[in-house]
C-alpha cells in the first residue's frame, strides 16, 4: 500500500494569464493553485480589476491572507485602515482580521494572492455568482 504523502507530483509551469479562470464582470480571479497542486494546503491566484472597482467589500475569515501587488496600485483595507499598495508591495493579513482590495486607479491593478490554508477555489461558483448579481460598484480616487 503506498503512502499518500509520497505521491509523485510534477511542478507545474504556467505561461501569463494562464490557470482557471473566474471572470465577474470588472474583476477577474485567475487560479494557479489550489487543492490539487497544493494538497488543500494553500491556494495561489490572481485578481485582476478595472481601473475604478470595488473589491469584494470588507470581509474576514479564519485563513491567512498574502497579498504581493503584481501590476499597479491596489488599495488594501487592514481593519480600519487603507493602504495604497503599489507594484511590488506585499501585505500579510492574518486570520481573522477584516480586509479588503479596490483599485482606485485609472489602470487596471492585479494582486498575486495566497491563502493559507486552503483550499480556496471551491467557493469560487458562489463567489463568483455573487458578483455576477451584485457588480462591484465605482471606487473613487
Amino acid at each position: 500500500m503506498s503512502n499518500p504523502d509520497s505521491i509523485d507530483r510534477a511542478a507545474i509551469v504556467l505561461r501569463p494569464g494562464e490557470g482557471r479562470t473566474y471572470s465577474m464582470g470588472r474583476i477577474s480571479a485567475v487560479f494557479k493553485a489550489d487543492q490539487t497542486e497544493t494538497r488543500s494546503n494553500y491556494s495561489i491566484s490572481e485578481w485582476w480589476l478595472e481601473p475604478h472597482t470595488k473589491g469584494p467589500g470588507a470581509h474576514s475569515h479564519e485563513e491567512d491572507d498574502v497579498f504581493y501587488v503584481i501590476e499597479g496600485t491596489m488599495s488594501i483595507l487592514v481593519n480600519d485602515t487603507w493602504i495604497d499598495a503599489e507594484r511590488g508591495a506585499f501585505v500579510l493579513i492574518p486570520g481573522g482580521v477584516t480586509h479588503d482590495f479596490e483599485n482606485r486607479g485609472d489602470c487596471r491593478a492585479g494582486i498575486l494572492n495566497i491563502s493559507s490554508p486552503g483550499p480556496f477555489e471551491p467557493a469560487m461558483p458562489d463567489i463568483s455568482a455573487w458578483f455576477k448579481a451584485h457588480p462591484p460598484g465605482y471606487a473613487g480616487a
